[in-house]
């Protein structure tokens, strides 16, 4: 029986779909292998769960599709699906509170959003400048 597994992760508007199976441990993000994707700071904090959790991936292979939002809030919400598929594979109750003292939002969405712009102003708070002539 092959074992399948699937979580999600969020940041702002991006949305990141991973989907974990038996293999030899590759991990592809849009079709791209991990090790090509996107710049050394995204890849660093993307792959922040794995050095927490030396060999947790040697025998699954990961694909991740993540669509939405900017660079980084695609790359936060791809460590989040990463980290919670992790746990759900390995089901360790240590895995997981080592990832929270770590770093809470590797297992909890960021729930924080774009303030709605108001219609008295250029923004959110701004405010367009009053005049008197």
């Amino acid at each position: 029986m092959v074992k399948i597994i699937n979580t999600s992760g969020k940041r702002k508007k991006a949305i990141a779909r991973a989907t974990l199976r038996d293999g030899n441990g590759m991990v592809r993000i849009n079709s791209v292998p991990l090790d090509v994707y996107g710049t050394e700071l995204m890849r660093l904090k993307i792959s922040e769960p794995l050095l927490l959790v030396p060999r947790a991936l040697d025998d699954i292979d990961v694909t991740v599709n993540v669509n939405g939002g900017g660079n980084m809030g695609q790359m936060e919400a791809v460590r989040t699906a990463l980290a919670r598929g992790i746990l759900k594979w390995h089901n360790d109750p240590r895995i997981k509170d080592l990832y929270l003292a770590y770093d809470r939002t590797l297992l909890v969405n960021d729930s924080r959003q774009k303030e709605v712009k108001k219609p008295h102003g250029r923004g959110a708070r701004d405010k367009f400048q009053k005049s008197y002539r």
